[in-house]
């Protein structure tokens, strides 16, 4: 009796559970979701400025223009950068001392420009400084 034993093989697995898997990854987010917000932010006590975004539009301003090839303009009168702060200030002095005054600087402008306008325009005696910008999508003038 010659007979041969097969070597029983098991059988394969063809097909992965993933059950499990979802199960441990919802739960994972779920964690992340309630810890998320309390990680966040600090825990000091803030007091938030109030943004005046649209409210500078309806008041007189003082503009200060820079233009990318270096002419700079107060208002509408192109001035040199030497006598930039003694613009700003004679426009101060013919207004409010509270005025505005918006840096309007091209995005090509290194930024040490629009900081060198800034601190012509504080040294000047400018106390609310802005700069300007256009909202995302907004056409280009």
């Amino acid at each position: 009796m010659n007979v041969k034993r097969r070597a029983q093989s098991p059988e394969q697995i063809s097909k992965i559970n993933v059950t499990p898997i979802i199960d441990v990854a919802l739960v994972l987010v779920i964690i992340l979701l309630v810890t998320a917000p309390m990680m966040s932010v600090a825990d000091l006590p803030v007091d938030l400025p109030i943004a005046r975004t649209r409210g500078a539009e309806s008041q007189r301003n003082v503009s200060v223009t820079l233009d990318r090839s270096g002419e700079v303009a107060v208002d509408d009168k192109v001035v040199s950068r030497a006598d930039l702060r003694a613009a700003i200030a004679a426009r101060l002095a013919e207004e409010d001392a509270d005025i505005l005054v918006v840096i309007r600087a091209d995005e090509k402008l290194p930024y040490a420009e629009v900081r060198r306008a800034l601190e012509a325009a504080r040294e000047a005696g400018a106390r609310n400084l802005a700069i300007a910008t256009r909202q995302a999508g907004a056409a280009q003038s």
